[in-house]
């Protein structure tokens, strides 16, 4: 089986491990249909916690729009799947309105990333539905659990 490597990288002060994110991905690469979508070999991805102001900048520069995001994910090539920029003071903001720890929401940000860099999109309410039951199988795999109505 193959197993995804993360590399974690904390350019703001967030009290998660890296080894965190590296389960939570690494767990929801065995789901079947995210294993399938792997590509042979050892495929890796990178993951950025960062400031409200680099995920604007990244946005803008990237998608042309100028606002904050919560993540961003920039495909890579070959094994590489690609880079996912998450938001942690966004991260913090959005846990504490749906009342759910921080690391709850940081799980479900870099499933969502993942999702992206595999090729899932949420555009039409058939991706939103066939997304929102990758994450939570994802999230289910670590015994993580969301908020209610937080997806």
């Amino acid at each position: 089986m193959t197993v995804i490597e993360a590399e974690v990288v904390k350019v703001v002060p967030a009290d998660v491990p890296p080894a965190f994110i590296r389960g939570v991905l690494a767990r929801a690469a065995k789901l079947p249909e995210i294993a399938a979508r792997l590509p042979e070999g050892h495929p890796t991805v990178a993951v950025r916690l960062t400031s409200d102001e680099e995920l604007r900048h990244l946005n803008l520069t990237f998608a042309g729009e100028d606002r904050a995001t919560d993540v961003l994910s920039f495909a890579g090539q070959g094994e590489h799947l690609g880079d996912i920029a998450i938001s942690w003071p966004a991260t913090v903001r959005q846990a504490a309105r749906f009342r759910q720890q921080e690391k709850t929401e940081l799980a479900l940000l870099s499933v969502h990333g993942l999702l992206h860099l595999l090729g899932w999109d949420h555009a039409t309410a058939t991706e939103r539905t066939e997304m929102t039951r990758l994450t939570v199988a994802a999230l289910q795999a670590s015994r993580i659990k969301l908020a209610p109505r937080r997806l």
